[in-house]
C-alpha cells in the first residue's frame, strides 16, 4: 500500500503505468472506494491518500500488506495527529518512509516517522525527548547528536543534492495530475455528451477539414470546465464554484512559496488568471500580473525581477510567452497546457535562459480522465513525427485524424 498526499495520487498511478505496467493497482478515492475494500487482496498495489486513511482505517487494518510505503512521510510528523495514529495502526511485514524533509521544524518529527517504521526503536516520546531532544536542542551536545545519528544511520538511505547534481538536468519537467470535483465532473460529462453529438454530425455533413473550427470550439468549452467551471459559465448561473485543478494549484503555490521559491504561472485564459489573482489577494500573497491589457510591461517585469519578496508572476501565454526575461523565477507552471509544445517551450524560456543561476522546475497541470489528458498523450505520441513533418511550430492540431478526434472525445 502506498499512502501519499492527495495531489500525488495520480503521479503514482502514472508512474506505475509508465514503469511497471504489469502491476495491477487500485486507487482508493471518492465515495465509491467503500465498495472496493473487499477487492484489496486482488491487487498488487493499493494507492490512497493521508486524508482518506484517517477515515478508512477500520477497514484498511483488516488487511496485512507486504509493504506500507509513506510518500512525503513528513505528513505524519505530528505524532498526536489523527493521520499519524491511523497509519501506525496498519499491518505490514515491511515499512518504508519517503521524504525530502524528514525534519521540517523539530527533532520530534523524526521520532514520529521512526515510531511508524519501528515502534520502540527510538523509545517512547518522553524518553526520546529526555535522551536526545533536550541535550541536542537545548544544550547543543554534539556527542549525543553523534549517538542519535549512529543509531538511525543504518536505516536511512540518503543522497545529498551535491551527490546527484551531475545527474540532474538544468530543467526538470513534470506533469501534475488533478481530479475534477463531483459537480465539475457532472458538468464536464454533460457538455461532452452534447458537444460530441453536435461535432460528429458536423464531420459527417461537411467533412473533417471544414469541421476544424467546430472541433476547437468544442475542445475550448471542455478545457474551460477543466480549468474552472466559471470560465465556461461566466454568469455563474450554474452555481458551480469549485475546481479540482484550482484546488491542486492552491496547494502547490502555498508549498512552493513557503520554501522560498518564485513562480511564473502561465494560462491561455485571462479569466483564469483573474480567478487566481483574486485568490492571491485574499491570501495576501504579493504578485505581478501581465496580460494583453497591461500597458507598463517592462515596469511590471522589472518589479518582479528586482523584488524577491514578490513570489509569483501571473502571465497570459499570448501576451507574455515571448520577449521577456524573468530569471527571478525558478518554477514555471503551465496551468492549461495546449497542443503546441514550441509555444510552451518559449514561455518556459522566460525563466530558463541566460542569467538563470538556479535549476528550473516546470509543471504542467493536467486534469485526469479529460480531453487534457487525451491531448497530452497525443502530444507525446506525435511529437517526434510532427517535428519532422510539419514545421518548426510543431502545431500538432494540424495533424489530427478522425480516429484522434474519436479518442479525444471518448469518455
Amino acid at each position: 500500500m502506498v499512502i501519499c498526499p492527495t495531489s500525488v495520487v495520480f503521479n503514482w498511478e502514472n508512474e506505475i503505468e509508465k514503469f511497471a505496467p504489469n502491476l495491477k493497482y487500485l486507487v482508493l478515492s471518492g465515495v465509491e472506494r467503500k465498495t472496493q475494500f473487499k477487492n484489496i487482496p486482488k491487487y498488487d498495489v493499493i494507492i490512497t491518500s493521508y486524508a482518506l486513511v484517517r477515515r478508512d482505517i477500520e477497514e484498511l487494518k483488516k488487511h496485512e500488506f507486504r509493504y506500507v510505503i509513506l510518500d512525503e512521510s513528513q505528513n505524519i510528523k505530528n505524532a498526536t495527529s489523527q493521520t499519524s495514529r491511523a497509519v501506525k495502526e496498519l499491518r505490514a511485514r515491511h515499512k518504508l518512509a519517503l521524504s525530502g524533509t524528514p525534519i521540517e521544524n523539530r527533532l520530534e518529527e523524526l521520532w514520529s516517522i521512526f515510531d511508524f517504521l519501528m515502534p520502540g526503536f527510538l523509545f517512547d516520546a518522553n524518553e526520546f525527548n529526555y535522551r536526545y531532544v533536550n541535550p541536542i536542542v537545548e544544550k547543543e551536545d554534539k556527542a549525543v547528536e553523534r549517538r542519535l545519528k549512529g543509531q538511525i544511520f543504518p536505516f536511512i538511505l540518503r543522497r545529498m543534492k551535491r551527490d546527484v547534481a551531475k545527474d540532474l538536468p538544468d530543467k526538470i519537467e513534470s506533469v501534475a495530475y488533478c481530479e475534477l470535483t463531483a459537480e465539475q465532473k457532472d458538468l464536464y460529462l454533460q457538455v461532452l455528451d452534447s458537444t460530441k453529438e453536435e461535432l460528429f454530425k458536423s464531420i459527417e455533413t461537411v467533412g473533417l477539414e471544414k469541421s476544424r473550427m467546430s472541433i476547437f470550439s468544442a475542445l475550448l468549452r471542455l478545457r474551460q470546465i477543466c480549468c474552472h467551471p466559471r470560465l465556461y459559465d461566466k454568469e455563474g448561473t450554474l452555481g458551480i464554484n469549485e475546481s479540482g485543478k484550482f484546488e491542486h494549484l492552491q496547494e502547490m503555490l502555498e508549498e512552493i512559496i513557503s520554501e522560498g521559491h518564485r513562480i511564473l504561472l502561465f494560462s491561455q485564459f485571462v479569466g483564469m488568471l483573474d480567478i487566481i489573482k483574486s485568490w492571491l489577494e485574499t491570501k495576501g500573497i504579493k504578485h505581478e500580473y501581465l496580460s494583453g491589457a497591461t500597458k507598463n510591461r517592462q515596469e511590471v517585469v522589472e518589479r518582479f525581477n528586482n523584488d524577491p519578496t514578490i513570489p509569483i508572476f501571473l502571465v497570459s501565454l499570448k501576451a507574455g510567452g515571448t520577449g521577456l526575461n524573468l530569471t527571478g523565477a525558478d518554477y514555471v507552471i503551465h496551468y492549461d497546457p495546449w497542443w503546441n509544445p514550441a509555444v510552451e517551450d518559449q514561455a518556459t524560456d522566460r525563466a530558463y535562459r541566460i542569467g538563470q543561476t538556479k535549476k528550473v522546475f516546470v509543471y504542467r497541470l493536467i486534469t485526469k480522465g479529460t480531453v487534457e489528458e487525451k491531448i497530452q498523450r497525443l502530444k507525446s505520441k506525435k511529437r517526434s513525427l510532427v517535428d519532422s513533418v510539419i514545421s518548426i511550430d510543431r502545431n500538432i492540431a494540424k495533424t489530427l485524424t478522425f480516429q484522434d478526434i474519436k479518442d479525444i472525445f471518448s469518455v
